[in-house]
């Protein structure tokens, strides 16, 4: 059975490329939930192509797995432009920066994933390139040095972080638009996993079109994900044909629930509950309670519990919230002396 950690998690995967590209929408219009972005997204393209001129820089943050690089696609696709993709760790000198920028051509996209993680001196080299569209360079030293100015055509940077927390002052103030994507409602799922069935080909009727929405986590890329897994069981085990029924029983054994926790989640929950009284616990306490990575525990499981309700940040650490404790059907276990009693 494969590991539920690796299908509910949000980081892109090997298997996930191909996929992905094959998926990906065009055009706005076939784009699939994030109707505010889109909306105002539709208004500045539309400005741009009447002044010939190109689109103000775009920063795109949110959680992993929400569509970021695909809505970079888009907008050059409606921009009738070309694209060039990069990632914020793959540019380490300002020269890595200057290569990618002299072959943009007028109004090209460029696009930086993970722009969060570029480095200072690339980071540096960026400024006036998105300000003033042009590199300044030195040659030489002392009091033969002198500077040089290369024009640049005139670009859309669209970056997309997951972490726009540690971006600098001076970068995100030069992004002429900025847009945070949310989490996807069960509705918005259902309509994901339609369109990609009808694309892949797979017979799927609302009943387990939805179902699988359910236990998404709100993300698309675990909807598409989750969607060829039960695929496979509805092959071999069934029909073919993916009914609620089917998905219900293919997702069990994948153990993912009712509510998209995997066996983690529900594990991370009841640590909190019955071994330190519903919280507050320290991130790196709990991570060696449950022998995991505390960064494991931070990137690719809090943001949903935090997200659902089932978990709550605190100065003093992570806290289960009653909603939580439902849920799992536990008391809640208080400590005293060291010692765990549970609650009357």
């Amino acid at each position: 059975m494969p590991d539920s950690r690796d299908l509910i998690s949000t980081e892109k995967q090997p298997e996930d490329e191909n996929l992905e590209v094959s998926l990906r929408p065009n055009y706005l219009h076939e784009y699939i939930g994030q109707e505010v972005v889109k909306e105002n997204l539709n208004v500045f393209i539309e400005a741009a192509r009447q002044r010939g001129d190109a689109l103000d820089h775009i920063l795109l943050s949110g959680p992993p797995g929400l569509g970021k690089t695909t809505l970079a696609h888009v907008i050059a696709n409606e921009l009738g432009v070309g694209i060039r993709v990069t990632s914020g760790p793959a540019i380490e000198r300002p020269g890595d920066l200057v290569a990618i920028l002299t072959n943009l051509e007028h109004r090209d996209v460029l696009f930086i994933d993970e722009i969060h993680r570029l480095s200072h001196v690339a980071e540096e080299a960026l400024y006036p390139a998105m300000e003033d569209f042009s590199y300044d360079w030195v040659a030489g030293k002392g009091p033969q040095a002198r500077t040089y100015r290369l024009k640049l055509p005139k670009f859309t940077l669209i970056a997309a972080t997951t972490r726009s927390g540690l971006l600098t002052s001076p970068l995100r103030d030069r992004f002429g638009i900025s847009f945070r994507l949310e989490y996807y409602t069960h509705e918005e799922l259902y309509q994901v996993v339609k369109r990609s069935a009808r694309i892949l080909d797979i017979s799927i009727d609302k009943g387990g079109g939805m179902e699988i929405a359910r236990r998404s986590r709100g993300t698309p890329r675990i909807a598409n994900r989750l969607l060829r897994r039960v695929r496979d069981f509805a092959q071999v085990r069934k029909d073919g044909e993916i009914t609620k029924e089917v998905a219900s029983e293919a997702l069990a054994m994948l153990d993912i629930d009712e509510m998209g926790l995997d066996r983690l989640d529900r594990q991370i929950l009841l640590t909190v509950i019955e071994k330190y009284g519903g919280g507050p616990v320290g991130l790196s306490t709990l991570a060696a309670s449950l022998s995991e990575d505390p960064g494991t525990l931070e990137d690719v499981y809090e943001p949903y519990l935090l997200q659902i309700g089932f978990l709550e940040r605190t100065p003093r650490g992570r806290s289960v919230t009653a909603k939580a404790i439902e849920y799992m059907g536990k008391p809640v276990g208080v400590r005293n002396q060291g010692r765990l009693f549970d609650r009357p």
